[in-house]
């Protein structure tokens, strides 16, 4: 490995809606790196990494995994599902990574059943004004992490205590259940359960903040992935059609445990047009042959649900909000290739609301759904890019959509895939200085 000092902590952030192919630059660059973390988020992030002709479909191993050499850390801001996590690792290793390191944080919470079924029925309550989520309980776990009352992996290795936790919390849960007409559950056959699991994960749980503390005193280098992205945020996306933690760079220190002046490089990741998921404003979505066109494209189907994403014109606003909360220090740009022969272009360069222009996304979803968007039109390219090595070898057309993009958010490109392939990756800034 390149050894460096704090210079050599990277952070990956989606910048838009989650599916920007986060996973593929994080196994890219997971090269260049000693250790690869999953700071945020549950099982409802899926991330897709092609090796060797292998797709892996990863929902809450960090995108590390398929590297023996590096040490993948699920930390403390995770919320696991510990059966849906032992599936995943045994899906992992039949598909061949037979060899891999694997840390989680004895301070990640648990998701448990009930968290699954309450998901499910706070969706059907709000029915029209539903969230929109995977229903795979990540909002109530965070809402019992709040609440003081969840359950910690570090609670399955200890269990005297986890049962006098479990006994407290069912107590509160089954009354919850039943108001929602849902049938509650019984205290021994949990409690069997996470203790098979306790049994089964307790090799990889430990202090990851001790680990990565240790890890950065000795100068090794470390990726940061967050799952979903910057308008998914909870603190400030469009909310409320928002996941239910902070995938943005600002919250690593926290998620991770890690001192917050480590945190300078920061990857934004970005596809050329827009996606996203679930319910929610979508200023420039194309819901048209145009948008079918694409998504057929660009395989746009979620990762873990396998839902049709909702597609759209690159929305520049959104992302100049990911560079300003974060301190971008690079762009990657993602799926480049899908636009070939698309002519012509538009990116969204500002939004018209109530008759005014803005270059902002407005606080509230009612503002932002009566928000216009404000294009500029680009020409199109033909010229199949997949064999592309180097910026200079893309179409001008194509050189002049990223040069734009560039001055727009004033940050360089520093990654631009051009397939979903490790080696379909160009090189247009160095990140590492060697």
């Amino acid at each position: 490995m390149v050894q460096g000092g704090p210079n050599m902590i990277f952070v990956i952030e989606g910048t838009e809606w989650g599916d920007e192919g986060k996973g593929k630059i994080t196994d890219y660059l997971a090269r260049r790196m000693d250790i690869v973390v999953r700071h945020q988020g549950g099982n409802n992030a899926g991330h897709s990494v092609v090796v060797d002709g292998v797709r892996y479909a990863l929902q809450s191993l960090p995108s590390g995994i398929t590297h023996e050499n590096i040490t993948n850390v699920i930390a403390n801001g995770c919320v696991i599902n510990p059966k849906a996590l032992i599936e995943e690792i045994s899906r992992v290793k039949d598909n061949g990574v037979k060899r891999f390191n694997l840390l989680i944080s004895n301070r990640a919470h648990i998701i448990m059943p009930y968290h699954i079924d309450l998901d499910g029925a706070y969706e059907e309550v709000l029915k029209k004004d539903k969230i929109g989520t995977t229903k795979k309980g990540i909002g109530p776990c965070y809402m019992d992490k709040m609440a003081r009352i969840g359950l910690r992996m570090g609670d399955l290795l200890e269990p005297a205590y986890l049962k006098e936790r479990l006994e407290d919390d069912l107590a509160i849960k089954n009354v919850e259940l039943q108001a929602f007409g849902k049938k509650p559950y019984e205290f021994d056959l949990l409690y069997k359960d996470l203790l098979k699991y306790g049994k089964t994960l307790k090799p990889y749980i430990t202090d990851t903040s001790m680990f990565l503390n240790k890890a950065i005193e000795e100068k090794k280098n470390i990726l940061f992935e967050g799952a979903q992205a910057n308008m998914l945020c909870i603190e400030n996306g469009t909310y409320p059609y928002v996941t239910s933690s902070s995938p943005l760079a600002s919250s690593v220190p926290l998620d991770a445990g890690i001192p917050a002046k480590y945190i300078t490089n920061v990857i934004g990741i970005l596809k050329a047009y827009a996606t996203r998921v679930g319910e929610g404003p979508f200023v420039t979505e194309l819901n048209n042959e145009l948008g079918d066109k694409i998504r057929d494209i660009g395989h746009e189907y979620g990762t873990v649900t396998k839902r049709p994403r909702r597609i759209g014109y690159l929305d520049l606003v959104i992302v100049k909000q990911a560079v300003r909360l974060s301190g971008m220090s690079y762009l990657a740009i993602m799926l480049l290739d899908v636009l070939t022969s698309l002519n012509p272009l538009m990116i969204c360069i500002g939004y018209s609301l109530n008759g005014r222009e803005i270059d902002y996304v407005p606080s509230t979803i009612s503002e932002v759904s009566r928000c216009k968007p404000i294009y500029k039109e680009f020409k199109g390219w033909s010229k199949d890019l997949t064999g592309a090595k180097s910026f200079a070898e893309l179409p001008k057309e194509c050189q002049d959509y990223l040069s734009f993009i560039e001055n727009y958010l004033h940050t360089p490109i520093a990654l631009i895939s051009v397939g979903p392939e490790r080696d379909k990756t160009i090189i247009k800034e160095d990140m590492f200085h060697d």
